[in-house]
């Protein structure tokens, strides 16, 4: 016979299978908000955290690698450009600046310098220093008035012919000029401190200003001002105001004026040649 808590327990309905299964409502309730979204992330779910990392990931070596390139030929441009835009003076001669060199030493105990080729130049690109010795060179050449900034000049080793003294017009911050035994410095003894002869070179060291040293006081006209123009080379300015032939001329230059005459003269000649190569051209 059975017992009352047998009879009990049998009439108790059977428990649904389904109630036991993963991810359904009933478990769900006691998993928390995850579960509603479908669980813990499976094989192929993918969790906000993985989201984010996959969004991260452009930023990593091979955006750094893409970075370094892009830097690299940024800088090799930049490196291409300012080869291009180096003066033609500087590579007139093949070669560079020898390391013995006084351009090169002067370059290099200078801050900021840097060489390149056969200058010596600043940040800005002005050439502080020149050194073309031993170029096979007969004349300093077409080219030599852009190195007017220049402090120091290398001309020695050259067979040098003529005479120098209108090449350095302009060259009003030289101060150290070398040049072959044979070569005088430019303006002489009256245009430089000290002129230093050796065995194979001459050395021309520190510019003389000769409005300074001029004891002429109407070297130039009243309206005038001396100024230097290189190594023994001057000139007259006219002061602000005045121009024209020794600066006897008030006012400014008119260019208006000074064009429409030309241009008047012009037109008036071409008529005349016109009309004469006209009549001519009937006659025959």
């Amino acid at each position: 016979m059975k017992t009352s808590a047998e009879l009990r327990e049998q009439e108790k309905p059977p428990a649904s299978p389904r109630a036991n299964e993963p991810g359904r409502l009933g478990h769900a309730r006691g998993r928390g908000p995850d579960a509603l979204r479908g669980g813990a992330a499976g094989p192929g779910r993918v969790s906000t955290g993985e989201v984010r990392e996959r969004k991260m990931a452009p930023h990593g070596p091979g955006s750094l690698t893409t970075l370094v390139r892009w830097a690299a030929a940024l800088l090799l441009a930049l490196g291409v450009e300012r080869a291009l835009a180096l003066p033609e003076i500087c590579t007139q001669c093949p070669g560079s600046v020898q390391n013995l060199s006084k351009v090169a030493l002067y370059c290099k105990t200078t801050r900021e310098l840097m060489l390149h080729a056969r200058c010596c130049l600043n940040q800005k690109g002005t050439i502080l220093g020149l050194d073309l010795q031993n170029c096979s060179l007969e004349d300093p050449g077409p080219n030599f008035h852009q190195a007017y900034t220049t402090v120091i000049i290398d001309l020695q080793a050259n067979p040098l012919k003529g005479d120098l003294a209108n090449t350095f017009h302009g060259f009003t911050q030289l101060q150290t000029l070398i040049l072959p035994q044979d070569v005088n410095c430019p303006g002489g003894i009256n245009a430089w401190n000290t002129i230093t002869s050796y065995i194979d070179n001459q050395i021309c060291q520190g510019q003389k200003n000769l409005c300074n040293n001029t004891g002429d006081p109407e070297m130039c006209p009243e309206n005038g001002s001396c100024v230097p123009d290189g190594p023994g080379l001057l000139q007259c300015v006219c002061a602000d105001g005045f121009h024209g032939y020794k600066c006897m001329r008030q006012g400014s230059f008119s260019l208006l004026m000074f064009f429409g005459i030309l241009g008047s003269t012009t037109l008036s000649i071409s008529i005349l040649l016109w009309g004469t190569q006209r009549r001519k051209a009937k006659t025959s």
